[in-house]
């Protein structure tokens, strides 16, 4: 996950020169969530089991049923419940939907009341706008430039499901670009071009990636035009990210809250205006899902099923387990360690220590955690200085110095 979150942050942020990065406030004030809509607006349809109330949403009951509930409204998703006689997991009738606002709610200080309300974010998204004036202050960047932010993002989901798709305690990449709205389409078409780019980057196979043009029914309400990239999992095919135009809608809405102007002065010129926004935003886990569901493989080796994960060389948490051949044999582990020392210098935290059980098991072990390369010292690197290092992907193994491998 943290070698995702690197890599994504090295292209989207490092390598560029038009996007900054920022470190925005989880608890911010309540004003700010009002003023994007969100105290009001970002709420699911919920249902409830009328005999032993656990509740449930209620597209997701539409869903389980096989039937699509994108673009009906609650009363519409109500009427298909009623029509059709679904009933609850458990076999129960289930309530009228109301709706739920997914924020989660805290007090701020030292005393309650309607001042001191404020919530965990449900997106770092907003943190990014009410920055925005920090970051053309600090650097006065030219037009079109983007900010970046990573970070934990919270939403009282009605009913967590998949694994680590649908959570309550997430991690979001996202990037707000600012451009002239008379350029969206560029900056559109460029950003979603490096998403399909790091997406790649990510070993996910283009056969398994879908791009869905949101309808204006689908779309959230701040948006003229949405791609969503969707990825078939094994729960099915679902949204792995999406980029949005957001036009002026949020720096416009922190104007009109703050009275303090949002617009950006063209350099060298009079013009002035509030710019428009494209968003790329990505959730952590549901790459990291996509990933390990992509990675998993099976095959037979020696008569026996195999079970291993194919990760990508730069994404996989360990790139070298190191062994001695015998852990009874001193004069082996001793050259192991020093070995070991070596590729952990040279790979910080990448590098794993493993004689526990014979060589076949420790081999099996770490295929299953997707070690690309399993570093074994035997009698022979005690006379010529090579070690056998033996492939993830294809069980092959070969003698290397060990100093090609730094």
């Amino acid at each position: 996950k943290r070698n995702i979150m690197q890599l994504w942050w090295r292209r989207f942020v490092d390598e560029r020169d038009d996007i900054y990065g920022v470190d925005a406030a989880i608890l911010m004030n309540q004003k700010v969530w009002k003023a994007s809509g969100h105290v009001d607006t970002f709420v699911d349809p919920l249902c409830e089991d009328t005999v032993n109330h656990r509740r449930y949403r209620t597209d997701h009951i539409l869903k389980d049923n096989g039937i699509d509930a994108d673009g009906m409204t609650m009363e519409q998703m109500d009427a298909v419940i009623a029509e059709k006689g679904i009933k609850s997991p458990d076999g129960n009738p289930l309530s009228q939907s109301r709706t739920f606002n997914m924020m989660f709610e805290t007090q701020v200080g030292a005393t309650e009341s309607e001042d001191s309300t404020s919530y965990l974010r449900p997106e770092t998204a907003q943190g990014i706008f009410t920055n925005f004036k920090n970051v053309v202050d600090s650097f006065y960047p030219n037009l079109p430039f983007g900010i970046a932010q990573q970070g934990k993002a919270f939403r009282n989901e009605i009913a967590p499901r998949d694994f680590v798709f649908r959570s309550r305690e997430f991690e979001q990449m996202e990037i707000e670009y600012f451009v002239d709205p008379e350029h969206w389409q560029e900056a559109f078409d460029e950003l979603l071009a490096a998403t399909h780019a790091f997406l790649a980057e990510l070993g996910l196979r283009q056969e398994h990636i879908h791009e869905l043009d949101v309808p204006p029914e689908d779309r959230a309400h701040y948006s003229k035009k949405t791609i969503d990239i969707e990825y078939d999992y094994p729960i099915g095919r679902e949204e792995l990210m999406g980029i949005a135009y957001r036009t002026d809608f949020d720096l416009m809405n922190i104007q009109r809250v703050s009275n303090k102007s949002m617009e950006y002065t063209v350099k060298g010129t009079n013009t002035k205006f509030v710019p428009h926004v494209i968003e790329p935003s990505f959730g952590v886990e549901r790459a990291l899902m996509a990933v390990l569901s992509g990675a998993y493989r099976e095959d037979e080796q020696n008569g026996e099923k195999r079970v291993y994960l194919a990760l990508p060389e730069h994404l996989a948490p360990v790139k070298f387990a190191v062994s001695p051949l015998l852990k009874n044999k001193p004069e082996l582990v001793e050259k192991a360690r020093e070995v070991y020392a070596q590729l952990a210098k040279a790979n910080p935290g990448r590098v794993m220590w493993d004689d526990n059980g014979n060589i076949g098991k420790r081999y099996r072990r770490q295929d299953e955690i997707g070690t690309p390369h399993c570093v074994v010292i035997d009698f022979q690197t005690l006379e010529d200085g090579t070690v056998t290092v033996r492939e993830r992907d294809t069980t092959k193994q070969k003698r290397v110095a060990a100093k090609e491998l730094l």
